[in-house]
């Protein structure tokens, strides 16, 4: 029996052990999903303590402390963030079960060679030897990523952000790793919120375009689709609440889109006839880029309005929902496709009884010399645990293609974060493992060690970048002939 977090964590037979050693183990990280500040990253940004660079803007721990009874001024109020570590210490041994329990473990492990348990009883030992490390160059933000082996990040950027420390990073030839910035329209599809006109506004600032009209807003977006692309973007990202599609004419479209700048009340049917039809043109401009375009379905979002109204979005307070999205994701996506428009597409949803209706409906929509154009996103958020992981590559690999999988993403605000793609490595290495010893695939160590390298890393390299397969990932195939 292993021992909590040896090296053989998660990892339950022979096979697996030999895939995540020899192949899983040492792969680059392209992790085309996140939430870090690309500020921090180019400012190399130093942490006081643990607090800042652990807890800081990590609603995962916020709700965790919330649920065990803690008080707000110990999660996000103005207690000293040694109460707020020790609020948090105080916490973890009650997530037994829970992945932050194992993640927050190996994040002490692999970056700070902490092997006890964090408790209430040891959190002032592990608080200083945390802290007095954190003062050296090697625990900073471009040193952490380096030590990661991290070659990619896609962050997430509101099309009204002037892109300027992308701009410093790409200029920064000190610092090796791709930063690219993902296009996030919230702002333009979410008409109902309160701080639409404002974001119009910013919009039209940083753009150079007057968006007095849906025409104009389109130009804008545009033009914010074009510089994006120009800093090295090759993605967007949609926060996808309901998948609710209708057709759409622009006219139609277009009245609405000036009632809301004037100030009139909009019908619900009248708020899906606009986002039905801004998302259709601007996955047209994601297709001319040649772009993956992301849509993050089912969250319920911000369901506490008291804590919503004292801390704001993204605090903690989102929940699992019901997307509905067959129908409507059907709709949208055969939108694009009639049009031959239809970009690279990640399908993610937030509810795993949706899983069999995503990992299905890849099978719809296709392109010829493009493997694995539509993908089956990694379990997410609520899923994004040992079971969640696990059904979802099961659920692909029964009715798809396991192997074109795009794998994990830390969609994490901590620098820290990047033990997540070698815990999803590990859940990998585990399940090919299992199968191969249950004589469910061929005991092929290269056939299933290339596998495990292309899910860790090569095949999302190959998707967001339009990379090569390489020579020494190539297998004897009967030829190029069905991909012309």
């Amino acid at each position: 029996m292993g021992k909590f977090l040896d090296k053989d964590f998660l990892l339950h037979t022979s096979m697996a052990v030999q895939l995540y050693e020899n192949a899983a183990q040492d792969m680059p990280i392209f992790d085309f999903h996140c939430h870090l500040s690309p500020k921090e990253i180019y400012e190399n940004k130093s942490y006081e303590n643990m607090t800042q660079v652990w807890l800081s803007g990590d609603h995962y721990k916020w709700r965790a402390m919330r649920m065990h009874g803690i008080s707000e001024h110990y999660i996000t109020g103005g207690a000293s963030d040694w109460e707020k570590f020790a609020a948090w210490a105080e916490t973890l041994p009650y997530l037994l079960g829970n992945p932050l329990h194992h993640w927050a473990h190996m994040e002490l492990q692999t970056f700070f060679g902490i092997e006890k348990l964090l408790t209430p009883e040891t959190a002032q030992e592990i608080w200083e030897a945390c802290n007095e490390k954190l003062q050296g160059e090697d625990f900073r933000p471009r040193a952490l990523i380096e030590r990661s082996k991290v070659a990619f990040i896609g962050t997430t950027d509101d099309p009204a952000s002037a892109l300027e420390y992308h701009q410093l990073l790409r200029e920064d030839s000190s610092f090796q790793v791709a930063v690219a910035p993902t296009f996030r329209p919230d702002g333009a599809l979410f008409l109902e919120r309160p701080t639409f006109t404002d974001w119009i506004q910013k919009l039209s600032a940083v753009s150079g375009v007057a968006v007095m009209s849906l025409e104009t807003l389109l130009e804008a977006l545009q033009q914010r689709v074009d510089f994006f692309h120009e800093m090295g973007g090759r993605a967007s990202d949609h926060d996808i609440q309901q998948m609710e599609y209708v057709e759409a004419t622009q006219e139609a479209a277009a009245q609405i889109f000036v009632k809301r700048l004037q100030g009139e009340g909009l019908t619900a049917a009248e708020l899906i006839l606009y986002r039905s039809y801004l998302l259709k043109e601007m996955g047209k401009m994601y297709a001319e880029k040649e772009w993956v375009m992301q849509l993050h379905m089912g969250a319920m979002r911000n369901n506490n309005t008291r804590m919503k109204q004292q801390l704001g979005p993204d605090a903690g307070f989102d929940s699992v929902g019901e997307a509905n999205m067959a129908a409507g994701l059907s709709a949208f996506l055969d939108a694009l496709e009639q049009e031959q428009l239809l970009p690279r597409t990640v399908l993610f949803n937030l509810n795993p009884k949706d899983n069999a209706v995503l990992a299905g409906m890849m099978g719809n929509f296709y392109e010829a010399g493009v493997p694995g154009k539509m993908q089956f996103g990694s379990g997410w958020w609520f899923n994004d645990h040992i079971d969640g992981m696990e059904k979802q590559m099961k659920d692909l690999a029964n009715v798809g293609l396991l192997r074109h999988f795009i794998g994990m993403l830390t969609d994490s605000r901590s620098f820290l974060s990047y033990v997540r793609h070698d815990y999803f490595r590990r859940i990998l290495c585990n399940l090919l493992g299992e199968w191969a010893e249950a004589g469910l695939m061929p005991q092929d160590m290269e056939l299933l060690g290339q596998m495990a390298k292309d899910i860790s890393y090569s095949n999302a390299e190959r998707y967001f970048l339009h990379r090569p397969v390489r020579e020494a990932d190539k297998r004897p195939t009967i030829g190029g002939l069905f991909h012309s």
